[in-house]
């Protein structure tokens, strides 16, 4: 995965609990955080092709009512770690639910996926992000403790590829 210089690569593994359900949040380092399928989830291997993708998380909330404003960033929806963003329908009749990983207001939704689809698997870190979200300030430097970084999840990705094959 190829980021700017000035942004760094994090990872949550198996978000609410779904193994290989990872999540990426590339930081920048003016603390904007834009969130992005991991390498290794189901939605990103080979055979899977995504039906849909839906903002519209129920009936009274959607992620593309979403209409920020002003120095401030008035309007914005305010989001908890696990608030979902988005769900993935894939074509085997699976669905994935992006969550948002870090609290903050949403900046904005990548409404290109919804047009387009598969822009989320052919490039995942950089045109096919799900969504933008600015930490609390505060928070800013916090938010990524506890999160793998780049190196430390490729290790974790090799010992999952090691735990398949011994049980195989």
């Amino acid at each position: 995965m190829t980021t700017h210089q000035s942004t760094e690569s994090f990872i949550l593994l198996d978000v609410k609990g779904k193994p290989c359900e990872d999540h990426c949040i590339l930081q920048h380092s003016n603390r904007i955080c834009v969130i992005t399928l991991a390498e290794s989830h189901p939605v990103l291997q080979s055979g899977k092709t995504i039906k849909s993708i839906s903002y519209q998380i129920s009936t009274n909330c959607s992620r593309l009512q979403n209409k920020v404003s002003g120095k401030f960033k008035r309007g914005a929806q305010f989001l908890t770690e696990l608030a979902p963003l988005c769900k993935i329908y894939c074509s085997d009749g699976k669905e994935y639910t992006i969550s948002s990983c870090v609290r903050g207001r949403l900046m904005e939704v990548n409404e290109n996926i919804l047009h387009k689809p598969s822009i989320l698997q052919e490039k995942p870190s950089t045109e096919g992000y799900i969504a933008v979200v600015l930490p609390k300030f505060e928070e800013s430097k916090s938010i990524t403790d506890g999160l793998l970084t780049q190196k430390q999840y490729e290790e974790v990705v090799v010992r999952r590829i090691t735990a398949t094959t011994a049980t195989s």
